[in-house]
């Protein structure tokens, strides 16, 4: 029997590594390279700290039959799996390999995915996956749609048990885009990534529409028609760099909080300037996105769906060192007003900040929702219920900071103290009231308006009226709606001192499966 010594074993398993290494062919690799995108390996090695991935399942193949699938069998399967850390934290990565079978997915790839889930479930640690892949290997059948499955069953049972990111990184087509929309966040590159269940192609011969690769499927369609991209970025590195900041802001599981950093701005600095944001007829916009950053630390934001529902702003920042999320009525477009898609994504990013233990600041200027057929045929009801829903289930801090216009139904669904805010607090240009003035006015002096000599002057009159007896925080703060009207150069200080109050905040929620949101 030949005797094997140690030194050819290592040897031949060093060259079966070398050969997992080179999966992909010379040329495939410089393909990828010319369409301005890094190989699977080398976002792995930018993403994570130097050193420190783990990977496994180097060394598996695929072990199917049949369309010439047996004559070729590389190593990795075309996923790259494994651990490793991102500034010092433990994560999951997965990142497929366009230069092997186009980054198809087979039941080998799809058992190293399965198993890496698992892996970052069990450990409470963040999921990326890097994605990168034509869909389903057409030679595995209905093998590959079964694998499938495990993963979009491993999406659901993680959600809101650890933070998942899906980095989009090049084609995502048909089945395969369903894993990326069960996870949290959505990171594209503009003309290099591409999301759609159907491509042009088929559109065309279906619908005889006629559409390109980037209007159908595109980063910029994602990230401002159909808000299923969270964030868009210029290249590759750029975007990856921006999953690193996204994960400083998130602990790496439910039952963790978010990173706290040393702050390096005062927590009682105050802000004047506030108040010179503030135009002087309730009428004319400001820019919530500045009251936003002048209040958190540094004025850092990292806005969520930044050009999608440009009407309500959302994200994360940190006050005193620790991370909250912000949601606000952006007054510069559609005057704030509460719509389909703004109920949409502030819902889910209200859900998002409960899951993940961050507490919530919402900034208030609305004159409503949204009137219109569109918008009651399109389901504002069933839409703006749920982020009421979201509001009124989340248990994390919340505080409200009404700066201007809180009318109706929309006053009570942006995280009123009656769904439950911890605190609200209002600005002196605060206007808690049904409806606007001109609106009341025309439904409480129908009559008297229709009898006068002078409708036009006596309208005026009774506007004036209306406003100075309504059209301020007083008669809210008289009932205890709000829990304080504040100078607006305080909020900062205000709202440090109302988080640190609440960071021992405990809500026992009643024993069900779970709530039926209505979507």
């Amino acid at each position: 029997m030949a005797d094997h010594s140690m030194t050819e074993k290592i040897a031949e398993l060093k060259a079966r590594k070398e050969e997992a290494l080179h999966a992909g062919s010379p040329r495939s690799v410089a393909r990828q390279h010319q369409k301005g995108k890094l190989t699977a390996r080398e976002r792995i090695e930018y993403l994570l700290d130097d050193g420190t991935f783990q990977e496994l399942d180097m060394l598996a193949r695929h072990r199917a039959h049949g369309m010439g699938l047996e004559e070729s069998r590389p190593y990795t399967d075309g996923v790259i799996t494994g651990f490793g850390n991102i500034d010092g934290r433990r994560v999951c990565v997965f990142s497929q390999d366009f230069t092997v079978f186009g980054g198809a997915l087979g039941e080998v790839f799809a058992e190293k995915i399965h198993k890496v889930m698992d892996l970052a479930s069990s450990v409470g640690v963040p999921m990326i996956g890097l994605n990168d892949g034509a869909g389903a290997r057409i030679q595995e059948g209905v093998a590959a749609l079964h694998s499938y499955g495990g993963i979009f069953y491993r999406n659901v049972a993680s959600s809101g048990v650890i933070p998942q990111i899906s980095v989009i990184l090049g084609p995502c087509a048909g089945g395969a885009v369903y894993s990326p929309a069960m996870t949290d966040f959505i990171f594209m590159v503009k003309e290099t990534s591409h999301m759609f269940i159907t491509g042009p192609d088929v559109v065309k011969t279906v619908t005889g529409e006629d559409v390109t690769l980037e209007e159908l499927g595109g980063a910029m369609s994602h990230a401002t028609k159909s808000g299923v991209a969270t964030f868009v970025y210029e290249d590759e590195k750029r975007c990856l760099d921006e999953v690193r900041y996204l994960l400083s802001l998130l602990p790496s599981n439910n039952l963790d909080t978010p990173p706290h950093t040393e702050p390096t701005d005062d927590p009682e600095r105050l802000s004047p300037e506030l108040a010179d944001m503030m135009p002087n007829s309730p009428n004319q916009p400001y820019d919530m996105k500045k009251v936003v950053m002048t209040v958190l630390d540094d004025g850092e934001y990292m806005e969520y769906f930044p050009h999608w529902a440009q009407n309500i702003t959302c994200g994360f920042g940190r006050l005193n060192g620790n991370v909250v999320g912000i949601v606000g009525n952006q007054p510069a477009v559609l005057a704030g007003v509460l719509d389909i898609d703004s109920s949409e994504k502030a819902a889910r990013f209200v859900r998002t900040c409960d899951s993940f233990n961050i507490p919530i600041v919402t900034f208030v200027d609305v004159p409503g929702f949204m009137p219109g057929v569109d918008q009651e045929y399109g389901g504002i009801i069933r839409h703006g219920a749920k982020l009421l829903y979201a509001y009124c289930e989340a248990t994390v801090p919340r505080i409200q900071v009404i700066t201007r216009k809180a009318y109706g139904g929309a006053y009570v669904v942006m995280n009123s103290k009656s769904v439950g805010a911890d605190f609200a607090f209002a600005w002196p240009s605060a206007e808690l009231a049904v409806m606007g003035p001109q609106g009341a006015v025309e439904v409480v002096h129908r009559r008297e308006l229709a009898a006068a000599e002078d409708p036009a002057a006596r309208r005026k009159e009774l506007v004036e009226e209306y406003i100075d007896r309504y059209a301020n925080p007083y008669v809210a703060a008289e009932r205890g709606f709000v829990d304080d009207v504040i100078d607006p150069a305080e909020t900062r200080k205000v709202l440090i001192r109302s988080l640190a109050v609440l960071a021992t905040k405990r809500e026992e929620l009643p024993r069900r499966k779970h709530g039926n949101v209505p979507l």
